[in-house]
């Protein structure tokens, strides 16, 4: 299979489920407005070409029907976690194998954010090339008070919807290790 991302997490992912994998970015003009559901699963056909063994995947965060990306710098990251404070956002996936794709939503509400915990979390640099500006599996978790859905599609990979296009036998191939 080969990946058409960069994202560390997602490698990380598929190389603790033990599936064979190779990286190869795609370099592609994404979506940033529209029905979030739509637009994520787009930049995954975008990401993919729709070539068969290659799997897109596009994660956005949306509030009220607005999408929030990577934060461009600082207070870019501050903004748009002041906006997620106190709220619940969906985190949104769209993943594209092939022909088959499909969208992933879990539910992430934030605790309130005071300005200590903004500023302290900004200063870590970790909401750098985050959509929305946090990571959940690292220091992003001081600012989530619960989720409801796949806990794996917050941090950039849905395992289950993952399974469900490659099959189980993805697991159990030669190649996965």
């Amino acid at each position: 299979m080969i990946l058409a991302s960069r994202s560390p997490q997602r490698r990380a992912i598929l190389e603790q489920l033990g599936i064979a994998f190779e990286v190869r970015p795609a370099d592609v003009e994404e979506l940033t407005q529209g029905d979030p559901k739509a637009v994520a699963l787009e930049n995954a056909r975008r990401k993919s070409g729709g070539q068969p063994g290659v799997l897109g995947v596009d994660t956005l965060v949306a509030l009220d029907g607005a999408i929030f990306g990577k934060p461009v710098d600082a207070a870019a990251a501050h903004a748009t976690l002041r906006m997620l404070s106190g709220r619940t956002h969906e985190v949104v996936s769209g993943l594209l194998y092939g022909d088959d794709g499909v969208t992933v939503v879990t539910e992430v509400t934030f605790r309130e954010l005071p300005d200590e915990l903004l500023d302290w979390y900004v200063a870590t640099g970790e909401w750098r090339e985050r959509a929305g500006g946090y990571a959940i599996q690292g220091r992003g978790a001081a600012l989530v008070r619960g989720i409801r859905g796949d806990y794996s599609n917050v941090v950039g990979l849905p395992v289950a919807a993952l399974l469900d296009l490659l099959g189980v036998s993805a697991l159990l191939s030669p190649g996965a290790r």
